[in-house]
């Protein structure tokens, strides 16, 4: 594959890719800076215990902790930071290494925050809540699977909250989507939707990790599809339960999907050296213990997010350093791009292509 690199993850033209590449679009919903950089944060650990206990008597505490943001980074999320981003791939957005990503949007919370991904740009004036409406624009997840000439089920969108059903696709049914508590359709799947029927959530419009990774597999081995996004959701959830122990939990559950999908494929020869991975999050949160909950237009920190790629079209290894910013605004056609599509034809005034 030919490329024309330019600094900074901006842009160029490029050949089109060998027809068997494969996209997988992954988000962590309201996956902090701090933690993807930093690991555990003690002050808000600390913040969360009951009065008296000391943080060091803590599960969590002995588990993750460790002297260095980059031992804690390790702990929480070991295949991330050792395999996939120091062999495989790079990440960008931290500001200690003179990194930054950045919201277009203005309001900084999930439907608007998951919209600039697939759409490569805000809309804040119609995409302004987290109201179940279907998606006024055709995203990026359909044209792909429009210029692919693929069948709806070989771009699947597997999502841990129910928006998604009106959030991936302009057009009803013109993608594979299966979010929230939905059965996953066939009966080889019986067990698996039983399991899930059965498992009381504390979240009406959610569903836990596990079954939606666990979808997304099934959807994987027994689709193969081009195009893949799986969006998990309990980093965002327990954090505004203010539950800091399963936030911590819920990054490295994470981080073992991970290690499991990176092992499914390179097991699979269609898949094996050819699939590009995307890694990014919706929104930020607060940056102190006082504000770590929340996010949203008034919430200082929620604009910075993180972008991170395991692609064999880019070589750099490891974090971005000292670069101009990037945004969610160039998820989409970076997307389009690893599978020859110019979205910025289409739309632009989208965020273009990070190479």
């Amino acid at each position: 594959m030919a490329l024309c690199v330019v600094a900074f993850g901006t842009y160029g033209h490029t050949q089109a890719p060998p027809a068997t590449d494969n996209v997988i679009l992954i988000t962590l919903d309201g996956a902090r800076i701090e933690e993807m950089f930093g690991g555990m944060q003690l002050d808000i650990l600390q913040s969360t215990l009951r009065e008296g206990q000391k943080v060091e008597d803590s599960a969590s505490y002995r588990r993750f902790w460790a002297e260095s943001p980059q031992a804690r980074r390790e702990k929480l999320m070991p295949f991330f930071w050792k395999t996939l981003m120091a062999q495989h791939g790079s990440i960008a957005g931290n500001p200690a290494a003179g990194s930054a990503v950045r919201l277009g949007n203005h309001h900084r919370f999930s439907y608007p925050g998951y919209a600039e991904i697939l759409l490569g740009e805000p809309h804040d004036d119609v995409i302004n809540s987290n109201d179940p409406n279907r998606n006024p624009f055709t995203t990026v997840l359909e044209t792909m699977r429009e210029r692919l000439g693929v069948g709806p089920n070989r771009v699947a969108t597997v999502a841990s909250w129910a928006n998604f059903n009106a959030i991936a696709e302009h057009s009803e049914g013109a993608t594979f989507v299966n979010a929230g508590q939905e059965a996953m359709p066939g009966p080889e799947h019986g067990l698996l939707n039983t399991l899930q029927a059965e498992t009381s959530v504390p979240w009406g419009d959610m569903r836990y990790d596990a079954f939606t990774f666990r979808v997304a597999m099934a959807q994987l081995a027994s689709h193969r599809p081009r195009v893949l996004y799986l969006a998990l959701g309990e980093t965002d959830d327990w954090a505004h339960d203010g539950r800091y122990d399963r936030v911590l939990e819920a990054y490295a559950r994470s981080d073992a999907y991970l290690a499991q999908l990176w092992a499914w494929l390179q097991s699979q020869p269609e898949y094996k050296g050819n699939t590009h991975i995307l890694l990014t999050t919706d929104h930020g949160r607060g940056r102190t213990a006082k504000d770590w909950r929340d996010h949203g237009a008034k919430i200082e920190g929620a604009q910075d997010v993180w972008i991170a790629f395991a692609s064999p079209a880019m070589e750099r290894r490891g974090e971005w350093k000292a670069h101009a910013p990037l945004s969610t605004s160039q998820v989409a056609a970076t997307l389009a791009n690893w599978v020859g599509v110019d979205w910025n034809q289409m739309r632009p005034h989208a965020g273009r292509p990070i190479r």
